[in-house]
Parts: structure tokens; C-alpha cells; sequence
């Protein structure tokens, strides 16, 4: 899927719209309350994994989710060692049960979850006709995070935008018997059709946003600010000295003009937000494989194979969790 658990000046006569707002807070939400604003989504994988989406009640009785000291923790299962016939590997997929258009979200993330055929995100929105913000996305272990749009057609992103983020490489791999051979293009092209839902992309210029690395490091923040005009997904590690105030130590309002140049800068320089984003649900998830975690997993540097893997190691997911110390949200 694509957290919803994710650079650039404008080029010559275009106008620079990086500037901030301030928002006042809707939502306060740690622990129970975190859980309670959202609902579990047991529906087949839209992303064909190894994986399958429990309800509530299987996932309490389960173990696969859990509120301790206000932080919720959401896991998948790592006990239960699958034979080819059984269902994938029991996973959650939660949604959040309000919509959101302009907003600003502000996620304190403590643990990721980590482990070969991984594929945590989160997701927004009617597929892909009124778009689609991955804040946190990757596979298998292999940082950093990317923040990336998928959309209907004629959505593009200028080549340079005012972000600290890389655009990512799109590689195609041609095999061998010793060889690989790769071919580069850069991801500005938003349409999940014309790219072979690649989308638009930007990486986190900081191995610490994903995966292994950041939960070593304690985790940290992500924030999306969503306006009319343009979208920014903000990254601070847990142990950086730049981190605003008002990210720390959220209150009643912020003000996005504080955070300094964002990790990832989606304008609407040659794309038509209101035509191409509506309003959008928060989705957390975590799967297993699939479309991007299976197709690249042989290259990944892990055993076996993706499907074989999960299968055969569920004590590899002792670590495949969650853990969210709070989500304010501002409108």
C-alpha cells in the first residue's frame, strides 16, 4: 500500500509558493483515543501481498494490537509459521473515520516496523482519481523513505523545487547470467497509470527516516501539510537539535512558516490539485511482499524467496510493528 503508517526552486516566471500557514488543532490523539479514531479494514490486499487484513476483535484477541502508557502499538502476527495453502500472514490495516483536504498532520512515530518482504505506509483517498500522499513508504529494510503522489493523468512536478528531498531513481534491470544492467529516469510524473503506479516520488535525504535506522535511533517525526496550492511532507530524527517547538511539543496551533524548507515539495505548478485530489482518509498498514516488496526482493540482499520467507520465519517479525506515541492534526 501507500503511511497512509512518502529538490526544488521553481524554475524562471513561475511563482515560489513555499511559504507556511497557521493551523488551529482538531485532533489530539495518543493511545486509546489515537485507536478509537480510526477503524479496521479487512479487505483483500489492493497491493496482492503475503498478508491478510484482521478485523478488531481478531487483532486484539491476537495480540496485534495494544495501548500501553498512551502509545499504540500496531503489529503483525510473528508466531505462526504458514504453510503455501493458508491465508497470508495476519497484518492490520486501519482507517481513519474523518477525511481531511486542507490540514496539517503531525505523526510521533517511535518504531516503524522493520524486517525482510516489509512494506509499511500509509495511504489516502479513492485510487487514484482523487490521489494518493504516501508520507512513509519503502520495503525490505532498504532506506531511506519515499514520500510520493500517485494521481489520475496530466499530473507532473517540476525537475526543481525547493525541498531538501532527492527525487528517486526509477531503475529497470535487465538479467543476465552475471550481469545487471540498469537505466535511469527521474519520477515527476505523478499519472499511477503512465508509470506503472511508480508515481511521483521523493527520497528523504537521511538514512534515519526508514526502517532499521530509525528505530535505532529512537524514531522521530513526520508531518504532511496539505493546502490548495501545494503539499509538504516534513522528516526530524528523534535525536536532532532543529525540530520546532511546536513539533516537540505540539499545542492549540502551529505555524508551517517555523519548519524551514520541507523533505518533499509537490506544487501545483503543472498539475491541477482540485481536479486531482479529494478528500482523503489516513490509512496505516502493513504488508508483506506484494507489488514492490516481492518484485524487488531478490535484489534486496535477503534469503529465499519473499513469499517462501514469510512464510517459513514469522520470529523475523517480532520487530514488524508500529509504535505511535501521538497524532495531532490541524485544519
Amino acid at each position: 500500500m501507500r503511511i497512509n503508517f512518502l529538490a526544488f526552486v521553481i524554475f524562471a516566471c513561475t511563482v515560489d509558493r513555499t511559504f507556511g500557514a497557521t493551523y488551529q488543532r482538531t485532533s489530539q490523539l495518543t493511545g486509546q483515543s489515537f485507536l478509537n479514531a480510526f477503524h479496521f479494514d479487512a479487505i483483500p490486499d489492493p497491493t496482492n501481498g503475503r498478508v491478510t487484513y484482521v478485523d478488531e476483535s481478531t487483532a486484539i484477541s491476537d495480540g496485534l494490537v495494544s495501548v500501553d502508557n498512551n502509545q499504540l502499538t500496531l503489529r503483525a502476527d510473528y508466531t505462526t509459521q504458514l504453510a503455501p495453502s493458508d491465508p497470508g500472514r495476519n497484518s492490520f490495516r486501519i482507517v481513519s473515520n474523518a477525511q481531511y483536504s486542507t490540514h496539517v498532520a503531525i505523526f510521533d512515530i517511535a518504531h516503524m516496523p522493520q524486517g525482510c518482504g516489509t512494506w509499511p505506509a500509509e495511504v489516502g483517498a479513492n485510487w487514484p482519481y482523487e490521489g494518493e500522499v504516501d508520507i512513509v513508504e519503502g520495503v525490505n529494510d532498504e532506506p531511506p523513505n519515499a514520500c510520493t503522489l500517485h494521481t489520475g493523468s496530466n499530473c507532473q512536478m517540476p525537475a526543481s523545487r525547493s525541498m531538501t528531498g532527492l527525487e528517486p531513481i526509477v531503475e529497470s534491470r535487465a538479467f543476465g547470467a552475471d550481469t545487471i544492467e540498469f537505466s535511469t529516469a527521474t519520477g515527476n510524473n505523478c499519472d499511477a497509470y503512465a508509470t506503472g503506479n511508480a508515481g511521483c516520488g521523493v527520497k528523504i535525504n537521511d538514512n534515519k527516516s526508514y526502517g532499521p535506522e530509525f528505530n535505532d535511533n529512537g524514531g522521530g517525526w513526520y508531518a504532511i501539510e496539505r493546502s490548495p496550492t501545494y503539499i509538504k511532507i516534513f522528516f526530524w530524527e528523534r535525536t536532532s537539535g532543529s525540530v520546532p517547538s511546536d513539533i516537540t511539543s505540539p499545542g492549540s496551533s502551529i505555524d508551517t512558516n517555523t519548519w524551514g524548507t520541507p523533505a518533499a515539495y509537490f506544487p501545483d505548478t503543472d498539475c491541477d490539485f482540485p481536479s486531482h485530489f479529494g478528500p482523503h482518509n489516513i490509512v496505516i498498514n502493513l504488508t508483506f511482499c506484494g507489488d514492490w516488496a516481492g518484485s524487488v526482493y531478490p535484489w534486496s540482499g535477503c534469503p529465499s524467496t519473499c513469499v517462501d520467507y514469510v512464510n517459513d520465519n514469522p520470529s523475523a517479525f517480532d520487530n514488524a510493528y508500529f509504535e505511535f506515541n501521538s497524532l495531532n492534526i490541524y485544519q
